[in-house]
């Protein structure tokens, strides 16, 4: 309900979005609620290109302090040093 879904559905189709970027709260309301987000656009039929902001620990946290859903972003978004 409060997610609006049919009316984002249109939007995207009406004005041929490109991509959407799901920007949630690191936390499991937040990471469910991209899940659902991702699956009824899939489901829509709509190609649209989906991503996620990038996560990871914050400059200046000691590593012990992070936690693992932390961790877990932040070495799904590792690059490579050139």
């Amino acid at each position: 309900e409060q997610l609006h879904i049919p009316e984002l559905l249109k939007r995207l189709e009406d004005d041929a979005v490109e991509e959407v970027i799901i920007a949630t709260n690191a936390s499991v309301e937040g990471e469910s609620t991209a899940l659902f987000l991702q699956r009824q656009i899939n489901d829509s039929g709509l190609k649209v290109k989906m991503s996620r902001l990038a996560r990871g620990i914050p400059v200046g946290v000691d590593l012990e302090y992070a936690d693992q859903i932390t961790l877990g972003h932040a070495l799904e978004g590792r690059r490579t040093m050139l």
